[in-house]
């Protein structure tokens, strides 16, 4: 009997095909491979076109082993520079497997939490000096002033860099430094800003500045994205956080209005890391115009070791070996024995996460999660929702920030541990975008955030069980639906 091919058969037999590529790149990740196929099996017209706009890039990976490869030889690098063989950096090994690396009272058993971030390329500095920014607007004129300052370099990196009013003044600030002689940098992510003109940056190319991009797309490419926030001037001050470069991140956005975000300013050994992870993107992005490691790159700190800040700058992404910062986020949360306390504009955590979390709330600490009220993306709400819901049952207090839009990724821990940077609480930041966070062991610090974590409380409306089981059905088809696809949100 022939078999009559139809345009309804031929549509079949390529989803069949399609299928059988997905389940053979997603191999690895069920849940992944599962909503992948739904999508393909649901919209069988153009599911195969949304998985090569939303997934894997084979090439890409390639792509990212060899920058891990790339990155890993610029460290050792770095820690054979003549000027850094007696300093703490080459002390690192050694110092992590000693007993009381903490030395915080309340702390002793996290000094596994340090050996983790440090076998993740995170370095133990303990002479920093940090400075906390709750909102964009004070963030902003920080940065601005510590460009001003700068006498010698200046390093920049930011996912998202508006053409508008804001975008324009970090332009003319870079490149009035450029024009006195500084070397000054931008590196900006190819997606995040794919539709900026060239003419936004041209005040900065024509005083002198390198500009760099991070992942030009081809075509629409959501996964992949440089996620990370990083300013280093002159080896001595450093910043990351959430906030980017733009209106909005002032409170300039008439749709979300003001922006609750958390930033972080630094001195100290910690800004070595920002600035060997800018070199380390930058000479991705310009193989053939490469940043050379220099000693005056790494100017020694002024602060002794032990007189500040104990604190691990971790990164994690397609570029790493394994999911870092989730790990750390994990391990944090296994870790506390009072309190956890996150602010995250998007929660779709894995499974290892969730469990957590349910874990120590049935376990009676104190857990609380808060999320925008007003959110940018609605499946990721719907989605969070549906997990939110679900740690209600088991005693997390959740609450919806309803000032403006919450932006925050923070996590903190016993009024002791925190961490403060790009990473969100969902899939994208663990595995699909390249990000940097802050893991700062220090208690003036974690009790600032915790502090500006209770006044936050005071504009939230809080999801109690009550009122989640008397959702409307509509929001329940939502969520329902929302979470079946979270792992490709």
């Amino acid at each position: 009997m022939a078999i009559e091919f139809n345009f309804s058969t031929l549509t079949i037999f390529l989803n069949i095909i399609f299928a059988v590529i997905i389940v053979f790149y997603e191999r690895r990740n069920a849940a992944v491979t599962w909503a992948w196929l739904m999508v393909v099996a649901l919209i069988p017209y153009g599911g195969f076109i949304i998985y090569l706009a939303l997934g894997r890039e084979g090439h890409k990976h390639r792509a990212f082993a060899e920058k891990s490869r790339n990155d890993e030889a610029l460290l050792i690098r770095y820690h054979e520079m003549e000027e850094q063989v007696d300093t703490f950096w080459r002390q690192q090994t050694q110092y992590v497997t000693q007993e009381n690396i903490m030395q915080m009272q309340g702390t002793e058993h996290m000094n596994d939490m340090v050996r983790l971030n440090f076998y993740a390329g995170g370095a133990f500095s303990s002479n920093n000096q940090l400075a906390l920014y709750h909102d964009g607007n004070t963030a902003f004129d920080a940065l601005l002033e510590d460009i001003a300052a700068a006498k010698h370099f200046i390093y920049i990196q930011y996912y998202i860099f508006r053409n508008d009013s804001t975008g324009k003044r970090l332009v003319d600030a870079l490149a009035k430094k450029a024009a006195q002689g500084l070397e000054v940098r931008l590196l900006i992510d190819g997606m995040g800003n794919v539709f900026n003109p060239s003419s936004l940056y041209r005040p900065l190319t024509n005083a002198g500045g390198h500009l760099g991009v991070f992942l030009p797309p081809a075509f629409i490419r959501i996964n992949f994205r440089n996620h990370r926030k990083i300013a280093v001037m002159d080896g001595t001050v450093g910043h990351i956080g959430g906030m980017n470069i733009g209106d909005e991140y002032l409170g300039l956005s008439k749709r979300f209005g003001y922006w609750r975000d958390t930033h972080l300013q630094m001195t100290g050994d910690g800004v070595h890391d920002l600035t060997l992870r800018f070199m380390m993107d930058w000479n991705f992005c310009a193989p053939g115009k490469a940043m050379e490691l220099n000693n005056r790159y790494f100017p020694k700190s002024p602060y002794v070791s032990g007189s500040g800040a104990r604190m691990q700058v971790v990164c994690s992404g397609p570029d790493t070996r394994y999911p870092s910062i989730l790990y750390g986020y994990n391990k944090m949360m296994t870790e506390a024995n009072k309190s956890i306390y996150i602010q995250t504009p998007y929660f779709v955590p894995d499974e290892s996460m969730f469990v957590a979390l349910r874990m120590a709330a049935l376990a009676g600490i104190d857990v609380r999660i808060m999320i925008p009220a007003n959110p940018d993306h609605p499946f990721v709400y719907w989605a969070a929702l549906s997990y939110l819901g679900d740690l209600v049952e088991s005693g997390v207090r959740c609450y919806e920030y309803q000032n403006g839009f919450l932006h925050n990724k923070v996590v903190m821990i016993d009024s002791k541990v925190c961490s403060v940077g790009t990473a969100n609480m969902d899939v994208r930041s663990f595995k699909l975008n390249f990000e940097s966070n802050a893991f700062i062991y220090d208690e003036q610090t974690t009790m600032e955030l915790e502090e500006a974590f209770m006044g936050d409380i005071a504009f939230c409306r809080q999801l109690t069980l009550e009122r989640y089981t008397n959702r409307s059905r509509v929001t329940k088809m939502k969520e329902s639906l929302s979470r079946l696809l979270s792992p490709l949100l």
